[in-house]
């Protein structure tokens, strides 16, 4: 069994879902508000969920665009995953997250979600969006 943490790294906030292997059951756990004075604490506090949710594996949604090309906003996510993977001793994964929050926003709005409190959630429910993906397109079962 393997522990996973996935992440949805935006501009403003990350979001936080962890699951595992053997239950296949992704869940939220929280959104980070982006440091404005760089990445240090960013990663700092990814790191910390990372050892304190005891995971074997970080799973980062790749913002794609929907032709499949990298965009700025890749980039962006790729520069910060390639400094994470300098503070955390757990391998990393890309997972495609092409509309990911569109849909973690449609799970909110059905569950009785009003759309005024959204920001509050979704980016959590997106890395769950994302974690989801990653179990199903079997990965997971990859060796850690």
């Amino acid at each position: 069994m393997a522990r996973l943490l996935a992440l949805d790294v935006g501009e403003k906030t990350i979001g936080v879902a962890v699951a595992d292997t053997e239950t296949g059951m992704a869940f939220p756990v929280t959104t980070l508000r982006r440091q404005p004075e760089g990445h240090r604490r960013d990663l700092a506090a990814v790191a910390q969920l990372v050892r304190d949710e005891g995971a074997d594996r970080v799973v980062v949604g790749l913002p794609l665009n929907m032709d499949g090309s990298r965009g700025p906003q890749a980039e962006k996510v790729e520069g910060f995953v390639a400094a994470l993977q300098r503070v955390v001793d757990a391998p990393i994964v890309w997972q495609d997250e092409r509309l990911s929050t569109y849909e973690a926003e449609e799970l909110l709005l059905a569950a009785g979600r009003p759309r005024r409190r959204l920001k509050q959630t979704v980016d959590a429910v997106a890395a769950t969006v994302i974690l989801r993906d990653y179990l199903a397109s079997g990965a997971a079962g990859d060796a850690v």
